[in-house]
């Protein structure tokens, strides 16, 4: 008897008479031989299928044998290789400077502003300090009045030394006159003892004995007057050096006075110079904070500098490099510098120019430098690359071809290592210098073994393989 069951075909439903395989047979001979194509005839033929076999079982089937499979295999193979360090690295400015007031007062004019390219020793901005101005013409006044009084003591010095010569002249002609005093009374003496003979002899009268010894006390009298002349002449002589170092003291007090005022001029003059704001070199005004009228110095209680100048003609390279890698740095490596700035250009060939010699101990990185020509002033402070510099000694390290090392989602490395018994173990490695062809392996192998070459197929621990290059 035939069956009606109830189908869900998609969205729809469907009633189905089920109806013996017989008689499904007989109606599918006479579709066929009508040639009347029915939309129901594949289900039709599923449901023969069902029936007619829902009695029979699927014959067993032998089981599957596993190939193992062929791999070409590398070794872990030590070299002596030349190490590289890959760093980022920094353009700095070969100099920069954060310049700031010495004087105080207010701007009066800003001549560069941010761009200008300057000359060393070129006005930035010109400050106004009128108080200092009027302390120097104060100061001026002052040193003209100690000139003045400097020439009076210089005159008073050369009076002096004229006024010592006159005495001494004056001491040199009472001294000559003494000696002819000195002179006409040993005349006058012999003249008297002559006539004192003569009288006695009685040759002359006693009245020229008389005149005799008047004229001999007259030049003794004369000598003597002379004597006291040369005392005076000689005390004279004492007062007017005396008076004549006096005023070379009041000299060297007056050219003192006239040396600490030209000091406190020159001192005057240097604050007066701080007030022109210079470029310490040649270079780029990369910052410009001053501002015509502001106020600046010690008064303004600010320490934003005025402007900032870089020099850029020669430019630093500059990266640190970590703690194992700093002992192989040295001046002269080879350094390679790439600049996403300029993509498309070869990259820049330089050296290292200066080594740190000490680590950072926040960091335990040492710093780098080298130095870059910079005519074209294309390399800007700031700029960010990459350096990859050449340490100096060569060592021996396990390598290992790039293709052999396979990396993980999360960008660890491992290798499909062979055993002796042909079966794989995966080994998480630790890499080192990558030379695009050729990978370092710190840790995880050791020299001589066997890993699995480049394969598209991914291996578990255990799986048996053939070596094919054994």
């Amino acid at each position: 008897m035939p069956t009606m069951l109830q189908l869900a075909v998609g969205d729809s439903r469907l009633l189905v008479m089920i109806t013996p395989p017989r008689m499904i047979l007989t109606s599918l001979e006479r579709m066929k031989y009508n040639r009347r194509p029915s939309s129901l005839a594949p289900l039709l033929a599923c449901l023969v299928a069902a029936f007619s076999g829902c009695d029979q079982r699927p014959p067993s089937s032998p089981p599957r044998t596993v190939q193992a499979t062929p791999v070409n295999t590398v070794l872990v193979e030590e070299q002596q290789v030349r190490r590289t360090s890959l760093q980022p690295a920094t353009i700095a400015a070969y100099y920069q400077a954060e310049i700031h007031a010495r004087a105080t007062g207010y701007i009066s004019e800003v001549k560069a502003d941010i761009g200008d390219y300057v000359a060393k020793d070129a006005p930035l901005a010109i400050i106004a300090i009128p108080e200092i101005d009027s302390q120097r013409a104060v100061l001026l006044a002052k040193i003209n009045r100690l000139q003045a009084m400097e020439k009076q003591t210089q005159a008073g010095v050369a009076l002096a030394d004229a006024r010592v010569k006159s005495v001494e002249a004056r001491l040199v002609e009472a001294r000559s006159m003494m000696d002819q005093a000195a002179a006409s009374l040993a005349a006058a003496e012999a003249e008297l003892s002559r006539t004192q003979d003569l009288v006695q002899r009685q040759s002359l009268q006693n009245r020229m004995l008389d005149e005799a010894r008047m004229k001999r006390d007259s030049e003794t009298a004369r000598k003597k007057a002379m004597d006291s002349s040369i005392d005076s002449a000689a005390a004279e002589v004492l007062v007017a050096k005396a008076q004549k170092e006096a005023a070379e003291a009041d000299l060297v007090t007056a050219q003192a006075e006239t040396s600490i005022a030209q000091k406190e001029l020159e001192q005057l003059d240097v604050l007066i110079d701080f007030a022109i704001v210079k470029a310490p070199f040649a270079g780029f005004i990369t910052q410009r904070n001053a501002e015509p009228g502001a106020l600046v110095g010690n008064d303004a209680n600010d320490s934003t500098s005025l402007f900032v100048i870089s020099q850029i003609d020669t430019v630093r390279v500059q990266f640190h490099v970590p703690e194992s890698d700093a002992p192989l740095v040295n001046q002269g490596d080879a350094v390679t510098l790439t600049l996403p700035s300029f993509s498309s250009q070869v990259p820049i060939q330089t050296t290292v120019t200066r080594v740190g010699h000490s680590l950072d101990p926040s960091t335990r990185l040492m710093l780098v430098e080298c130095e870059l020509l910079n005519p074209e002033n294309k390399l800007l402070p700031g700029m960010f690359g990459q350096a990859t510099v050449e340490l100096s000694s060569e060592v021996a390290a396990n390598m290992l071809p790039a293709r052999a090392v396979r990396f993980s989602e999360s960008g660890d490395a491992y290798v499909y290592t062979i055993g002796d018994d042909d079966a794989v173990s995966v080994i998480p490695v630790t890499t080192g210098l990558d030379d695009g062809s050729s990978i370092e392996i710190v840790s995880g192998l050791t020299k001589g073994q066997r890993v699995v070459d480049a394969h598209l197929k991914r291996f578990q621990d255990g799986q048996k393989v053939t070596i094919l290059n054994r």
